[in-house]
C-alpha cells in the first residue's frame, strides 16, 4: 500500500446543496470523501450503471452491499480516499430562475393565495465554490494504481485538476497513542480501535465530517527530518502544496464501524 498526497484545483464552480435556507442553497467548503471517491474511481473500480429505474434511481448506495454501485468495491481494491481539506477557497453566488410554463401552472409569488411556500418557488441563489479554489486530500491505495488527472464533481459536474505526489514509505512511521489530525475525517470510516477524543463537527450530508480532531489509536506520521529533506527535493510549487507534517489514522476504510461494510 502507498500513501498519495493530492492537490485539487477547481477549474469550474462546484455546487452541491449542503444547506437549504429559503431561496439560498449553500455549498460547504469541505469536499466529502464519499462523493470524491465516486468521482475518482467510478468505472475502473466502481461499476458505472448504464441505466437505473424505479426506487433504485433515487436511492443512495454508498455502503449498500446489495446495490451494484457502492463504495465497498474500493474496500476490496484496498483504496481509501480521505475528505478534501480547503487550502485556498472562495465563493461565488449565482441567482437562477426557472421559467414558468403557462400551460403547466401559474407562478405563485410570496403572499399569493394558495402559495405553499413563503417565497417564490421559481428562483433561488446558489452559493458555489469558485474557480481557482484549492484542496488537499490523501489516498491510500496500491502502488500500481492509476489516479486520474482530471475529475468531475458536484451537481454541475465541475472540472477539477488532480495533482498527485506519492509519499515514499521511508518517510512514514506507525505510532500509537494520542495525536491530533489536522485533516478532516469521516467518523463512520474510522476503525473501532480508534477513539475520537475532541473534534469540530462539519455538518453536511450524507455523513457529517470532523476536523481538527484529537484521537487515540494507531496512526501514520511523517518522520520530521526526513520529511523536510524530501520536501526540499521538490520544486517550489510541490513544496508549498505539502503540509509541515502528516498524521492520519491507520486501518481506515469505508464503513469501518459498520458491520455491513466489513472487508
Amino acid at each position: 500500500m502507498a500513501l498519495y498526497h493530492c492537490t485539487l484545483t477547481l477549474h469550474d464552480n462546484v455546487f452541491f446543496a449542503t444547506r437549504e435556507m429559503g431561496i439560498l442553497y449553500e455549498t460547504e467548503k469541505y469536499l466529502h470523501n464519499w462523493g470524491l471517491s465516486f468521482a475518482l474511481f467510478t468505472i475502473n473500480y466502481i461499476p458505472q450503471l448504464y441505466r437505473i429505474q424505479g426506487e433504485l434511481a433515487q436511492k443512495p448506495t454508498y455502503l449498500d452491499a446489495s446495490a451494484e454501485q457502492n463504495l465497498l468495491h474500493l474496500n476490496q481494491a484496498g483504496i481509501y480516499v480521505f475528505p478534501a481539506q480547503p487550502i485556498n477557497w472562495s465563493y461565488q453566488i449565482n441567482t437562477f430562475k426557472a421559467a414558468q410554463v403557462a400551460y403547466y401552472g401559474k407562478s405563485k409569488q410570496f403572499g399569493d393565495k394558495g402559495a405553499e411556500k413563503n417565497y417564490p418557488i421559481n428562483y433561488g441563489r446558489a452559493k458555489e465554490l469558485a474557480v481557482g479554489s484549492q484542496y488537499r486530500t490523501y489516498i491510500i491505495a496500491p502502488e500500481n494504481i492509476k489516479i486520474p488527472h482530471w475529475i468531475r464533481l458536484g451537481k454541475w459536474a465541475a472540472k477539477i485538476k488532480v495533482e498527485t505526489i506519492q509519499i515514499p514509505d521511508r518517510l512514514i512511521e506507525t505510532k500509537s497513542g494520542n495525536y491530533t489530525c489536522s485533516h478532516p475525517l469521516n467518523p463512520l470510516d474510522l476503525p473501532n480501535n480508534t477513539r475520537l477524543l475532541l473534534y469540530n463537527r462539519v455538518v453536511m450530508p450524507p455523513v457529517s465530517l470532523v476536523s481538527q480532531a484529537q484521537l487515540h489509536g494507531e496512526y501514520l506520521s511523517t518522520k520530521k527530518e526526513e520529511w523536510q529533506a524530501f520536501k526540499s527535493t521538490l520544486n517550489i510549487q510541490q513544496n508549498q502544496q505539502l503540509p509541515q507534517e502528516i498524521n492520519l489514522p491507520t486501518g481506515i476504510f469505508y464503513g469501518a464501524g459498520n458491520v455491513v461494510a466489513a472487508v
